[in-house]
């Protein structure tokens, strides 16, 4: 009986041995696959190699090993990709984590440093993905920017810190970095040096041909050519880049995300950009811009972006600061008829650029038919097939007959999935435009946060004829609050600091949005619009605290604290 116990101990005691080795298989360290200098000259060989055992061994952890990584486009993973709301191209990746499941990256605090056109992270086809513990961070940005020194009649004097190499190439500015890759620009914004925020009132300068004439200076500066050009002496002018070729983080076919204590300093594009995914956390990301290096704006585009989502979207304990765009953007996606192909098929394609390639049509899936001049939804079918013609194209039939009254411009858009969205305890501040783009049909829920925002804190959108963007909210409650000072920017980015900018032709029986709550918020404004809706059903506003600041100049005009039009059930107290 001894001899079968300690038969059976032993046997016990080598299968716990096994296991707990195969537990310690399945967390590889980064710094297994680094070669000696690798850190400091470019680390994505070595990210690519440990991703690549991860994926074959179906380890659950990647541990980055702390410190600084250089990390270079030269030896990274390629493909192309259609991003919504990006630019499509030929991308480099760092982190290409396609078909990844139950995987977690723990960043251990580690900085990556990127140098030229690479994207830090993609997801594709994964689920249950955490990334965590880490900084990101570009050598030299995408966009660039100069102090204004002196300014005359059509021109203006600029001095260029050194981390933005510039010259003159046929009679026009261009920016390049120290290995000769050229940085194009596509418009220009002033920024205040002193608030570190969008001068008050300052308009976009948009460049046709993405260049500028120039000349140089003889003390070294450079003197930019434009006839309505203004700013003031002493701020930043701002060069934006001209394409959103590198998010931060792309999220394609995704579901359980969640990116955890990650600082994002700069990237390319989008912060955080999400299509055709559900389940996703932000919790205490923070873009802002690198610190210590003397830079006005944070990273080149929204700082985070949601396309056709579902389940939930949340984000807690945020900051979101000198972005080049929106704090956030949620929205579904129109793709406009081109014609009726027969009587249950539509030929459709997208009429906006930003949407090329992205396919969202899958069979079984039910669409709503909207009629572009009212956006409103006047019949849904169910998709019996899909046929991809190109980038621009689709041919879909219906599982039944098309309705009479289908025509070109019309508009179909997905009505199967929207998602829950909570954003809690972040703060907004010192970007361009806007706060928070809301248009998911699902719950909404916007509570304890602060904004400062040079246009509108929250936006209510959508359109289906310009950007052709699906929102029509349901369900949206703003809550607890503070509003500081918002609209000092250009007048083309908000008429109040909660405003719907829906583009709706025919207003007078669209009520496209519906019950939204306003309650116990806190509004500190030297502007005094506080609210500006149309074709709103059921908007109630009430406990709410306004206070009125002396910190900006009151620009004349700007006078009603509510506008409602074309709206019913409309309750202010």
């Amino acid at each position: 009986m001894k001899r079968i116990l300690r038969s059976c101990c032993a046997a016990l005691l080598t299968c716990l041995t096994i296991n707990a080795a195969s537990a310690v298989e399945k967390v590889v360290y980064l710094k297994d696959f680094l070669t000696p200098g690798a850190a400091e000259i470019d680390a994505v060989p070595a990210v690519r190699a440990a991703l690549e055992h991860c994926a074959a061994t179906g380890a659950r952890k990647l541990v980055l090993p702390g410190g600084r990584l250089c990390m270079r486009p030269d030896q990274a993973v390629e493909k192309y990709q259609f991003i919504s709301n990006n630019d499509e191209s030929l991308k480099r990746i760092a982190f290409d984590l396609a078909g990844m499941r139950d995987f977690e990256i723990d960043g251990g605090d580690t900085e990556l440093l990127f140098t030229g056109f690479i994207s830090p992270f993609s997801l594709e086809d994964c689920e249950n993905i955490t990334i965590s513990d880490l900084t990101i961070d570009f050598i030299r940005t995408f966009h660039s920017e100069g102090i204004v020194e002196a300014t005359g009649d059509g021109w203006l004097e600029i001095r260029f810190p050194e981390d933005y190499l510039c010259d003159i190439v046929n009679g026009c500015l261009r920016f390049r970095d120290t290995e000769g890759t050229v940085y194009p620009f596509s418009n220009l914004l002033e920024f205040d040096a002193v608030r570190r925020e969008p001068a008050f009132r300052a308009m976009d300068y948009w460049l046709s041909n993405r260049t500028i004439p120039a000349e140089k200076c003889e003390n070294g500066n450079f003197r930019i050519l434009r006839k309505d050009l203004k700013a003031t002496v002493g701020n930043v002018m701002v060069f934006g880049a001209a394409a959103r070729y590198n998010p931060g983080f792309t999220l394609a076919d995704c579901r359980e995300v969640e990116i955890r204590n990650v600082n994002l300093y700069h990237c390319g594009g989008m912060g955080v950009i999400a299509q055709r995914s559900r389940d996703i956390e932000l919790r205490k990301l923070v873009i802002v811009p690198s610190p210590g290096k003397g830079r006005m704006i944070s990273i080149t585009a929204d700082a985070t972006h949601y396309v056709n989502c579902g389940g939930y979207i949340r984000m807690i304990d945020c900051v979101f600061e000198n972005q080049k765009d929106d704090a956030t953007n949620i929205h579904g996606l129109y793709m406009a008829v081109e014609r009726v192909a027969g009587p249950d098929k539509l030929l459709l394609r997208w009429r906006n650029s930003g949407q090329y390639g992205v396919d969202f049509i899958t069979p079984g899936m039910h669409l709503e038919l909207v009629d572009n001049d009212n956006v409103e939804t006047y019949a849904r079918r169910s998709v019996k097939s899909v046929r991809r013609l190109n980038k621009i194209y689709t041919e879909v039939t219906f599982t039944e007959p098309l309705p009479d009254g289908v025509k070109p411009l019309h508009v179909v858009a997905a009505d199967d999935d929207y998602p829950e969205v909570l954003i809690k305890g972040c703060r907004m501040r010192g970007n361009r435009a806007r706060g928070l783009l809301l248009g998911s049909r699902g719950r909404t829920v916007v509570e304890d946060n602060h904004f400062h925002i040079a246009g509108a804190a929250i936006l209510i959108e959508g359109d289906a004829n310009y950007w052709y963007e699906q929102s029509g909210v349901r369900d949206v409650v703003i809550r607890g609050n503070v509003f500081e000072n918002g609209n000092y920017g250009s007048p083309g980015w908000g008429s109040a600091c909660i405003a719907v900018g829906s583009g709706i032709p025919d207003r007078e029986t669209s009520r496209y949005h519906r019950n939204i709550r306003v309650e116990g918020n806190t509004f500190r404004v030297f502007d005094p619009r506080i609210v500006n809706l149309y074709c709103v059903d059921g908007f109630l506003f009430r406990r709410n605290k306004i206070e009125f600041t002396s910190d900006y100049p009151v620009v004349d005009g700007q006078a009603e604290r509510f506008v409602t039009r074309n709206c019913d059930n409309v309750v202010i107290e």
